[in-house]
């Protein structure tokens, strides 16, 4: 559907350097497929965009979109597009579903359709509520779901989003995925090509990526899975540790025979009942700046050796 053969934009300039904004980058993409462009501001990833959508003209190389030419047909390539660019093409004083009718009538979806598929977006972009209110009221986040319900009206075979989660909640962000998966990957009638700063979102939803630096460049290009093995340099690891409650620390206090009335104990005594009542296997060498009993070792110091004893039975539980 998609075929971008060493695509090269350099930007002329009266004197000095011309500026170069992608440098001959190459990719493909079929039905069902959902590719991520990642880099930093600048990277050249709306210029990708710009070239698919003829917004640009290729300093050299060529985009075919469909098996036709951007340059030479563009005509016929742009009725299978939708398009969501980075900032959103919305009128303020229209509201959710008068942009949708509008939009509907500027892609030529026939009149007998048009009610249907405008309350099928409205529907699935979870509009539902907003569809009266005018697009300057709405939230960040309702704006790009409207830009994406605009790009994916009247289901275009090509769907570009330029940062379709950008200034969403994480909430807004997880239904938007789902939205985007359900278009390339579920029904298999689209491809999808988006940009990211979230190499999350990128892995979420792509079936290939390309991570892009500054100059235009492709610095690695393949599937999440591909990139992750050839430069991956570690794991990640997430613990969630339960929160202790009062039955534990009384439970914990009577194991190491603290005073029912005390509220406070030298921290070197503390250690000695926790060893006694076998709490041997934690580490208290770890109690001091910089480990993970930093805390205690600092109110130590501020108290003459005096901790309290919460504070103690808390590190022992965690």
């Amino acid at each position: 559907m998609i075929k971008v053969v060493n695509f090269r934009k350099a930007y002329t300039k009266m004197f000095g350097e011309p500026f170069l904004a992608v440098e001959r980058i190459s990719f493909g993409l079929n039905f069902g497929e959902c590719f991520a462009l990642l880099g930093v501001n600048g990277a050249g990833k709306s210029t990708t965009f710009k070239g698919l959508t003829g917004d640009v003209l290729p300093t050299t190389g060529s985009i075919t979109i469909s098996g036709y030419d951007i340059q030479k047909d563009f005509k016929s390539a742009r009725k299978l597009i939708g398009y969501c660019p980075q900032k959103d093409a919305i009128f303020p004083l229209l509201n959710v579903e008068e942009h949708l009718w509008f939009y509907s009538r500027i892609k030529g979806i026939p009149k007998n359709l048009r009610e249907q598929l405008v309350e099928k977006s409205i529907v699935e972009m979870n509009l539902a509520e907003h569809r009266k209110k005018t697009a300057g009221t709405l939230s960040g986040g309702n704006k790009r779901k409207l830009a994406v319900a605009i790009a994916t009206l009247g289901n275009p075979p090509i769907i570009l989003l330029d940062e379709p989660s950008a200034g969403m909640d994480p909430e807004a962000r997880r239904f938007m995925w789902t939205v985007v998966e359900r278009i390339s990957q579920r029904d298999k009638r689209s491809a999808v090509i988006l940009t990211t700063h979230s190499m999350e979102e990128a892995e979420a939803l792509s079936t290939k990526m390309g991570i892009m630096v500054r100059g235009g460049i492709f610095r690695c290009f393949g599937s999440s899975q591909h990139i992750k093995n050839k430069y991956g340099t570690g794991y990640e690891i997430q613990l969630k540790i339960r929160k202790t409650n009062f039955r534990d620390l009384d439970d914990i206090k009577n194991l190491c025979k603290f005073g029912k009335d005390d509220i406070q104990i030298l921290l070197s005594a503390a250690v000695s009942k926790a060893i006694n009542a076998r709490f041997s296997n934690l580490i208290f060498d770890e109690i001091k700046e910089g480990s993970i009993g930093s805390d205690l070792a600092t109110e130590a110091v501020a108290n003459n050796g005096i901790v309290l004893i919460e504070n103690f039975v808390q590190y022992l539980f965690v």
